[in-house]
C-alpha cells in the first residue's frame, strides 16, 4: 500500500524526542512492505487531510502550543471529519489538549480547542513530572512513559490508559490517563511513546491497516533494540511501583 501521514508543527511541537514516533511509524510501516510518504504541516501552510492514513501533533511548550492552536483551529473541521471516518491519529503531550473543548491557560485566558471531544484543560504553575507506568484496554501489557505537564484535564469519558500505577492521570496522580476513541489516539506522555512502547506502535499500525479494510500480516518486523528497552523499562517501573506499596 501507499500510506500517507501528516505531521503537525514538527518545528513547534517536538518536545522530548516526539518527532521519532513519526519516524518510528514510517519505518514499522515500510518494513510491512508499504511506501509512506510524509508531509509536514507548518503554520500558514496548507494541506489536504482527506487522503491521510494517519495525523500526528507531538508536544510543544505551553507557549508553543498556543501558536499551534492558533493555527490548527483551521482544520478543526476536517480532523474531526477524518476522525469520524476512522482515519488513525495520535496527539503526544501538549498536543493532546488542542483536540478537547477548550484550554485555560495559568493566567486564566481560555482558548477554544477543536472540539472533537468534551474535555476541557486547565493549566497551573505547578508542573507534574514523574515517570509512568499504567494499564490499557487495548492490550495486557503496562504502557511506560514519562511525563512532564502541568495540566488538569477533565470530562474524559474515554481514557488511553484506565489506570496509572505511577505518574499523573488526566487529573492528577494516578487514575486514568489519556483520549481514545476509535483510532483516535491522545495522551500526555512522552518519550516518545510509540518508541517506549512497541506493542501501542503495533495498534497504531493495525488501525491504519483497518482504516484500509486490511489486517497486519502475521510476519511483522521486530525491533529488538525497542523490545529489550521496553522490557527492561517495565521491569524497573512495576518493582517501583512494588516498593511504594
Amino acid at each position: 500500500m501507499e500510506l500517507k501521514i501528516i505531521h503537525f508543527y514538527p518545528d513547534l511541537m517536538s518536545l522530548y524526542g516526539s518527532y521519532a514516533n513519526v519516524s518510528v511509524l514510517r519505518r514499522y510501516l515500510e518494513g510491512l512492505g508499504n511506501a509512506v510518504s510524509v508531509e509536514t504541516v507548518a503554520p500558514g501552510q496548507e494541506a489536504d487531510l482527506s487522503q491521510a492514513d494517519f495525523l500526528f501533533m507531538g508536544a510543544g511548550t505551553e507557549r508553543a502550543q498556543k501558536a499551534a492552536l492558533a493555527d490548527f483551529a483551521r482544520f478543526g473541521g476536517a480532523v474531526k471529519a477524518a476522525a469520524e471516518g476512522g482515519v488513525t491519529m495520535l496527539f503526544a503531550g501538549t498536543a493532546m489538549e488542542l483536540l478537547g473543548r477548550s484550554i485555560t491557560d495559568a493566567g486564566g485566558k481560555v482558548f477554544d480547542g477543536i472540539g472533537l471531544a468534551d474535555f476541557t484543560s486547565v493549566q497551573g504553575r505547578k508542573r507534574f513530572v514523574e515517570d509512568v507506568y499504567g494499564k490499557t484496554d487495548l492490550y495486557p501489557e503496562a504502557v511506560v512513559g514519562f511525563m512532564n505537564k502541568c495540566t488538569i484535564i477533565k470530562g474524559v469519558d474515554t481514557p488511553l490508559l484506565t489506570s496509572v500505577a505511577m505518574g499523573y492521570g488526566n487529573e492528577g496522580p494516578g487514575g486514568a490517563e489519556g483520549f481514545h476513541r476509535n483510532s483516535v489516539f491522545a495522551s500526555q506522555l512522552t518519550g516518545p511513546i510509540l518508541v517506549k512502547n512497541p506493542r501501542l506502535l503495533e495498534t497504531v499500525a493495525a488501525a491504519i491497516y483497518r482504516h484500509r479494510g486490511e489486517t497486519l500480516p502475521e510476519e511483522r518486523p521486530v525491533d529488538r533494540w525497542a523490545e529489550d528497552g521496553y522490557a527492561i523499562t517495565a521491569e524497573q517501573l512495576s518493582l517501583r511501583c512494588q516498593s511504594k506499596k
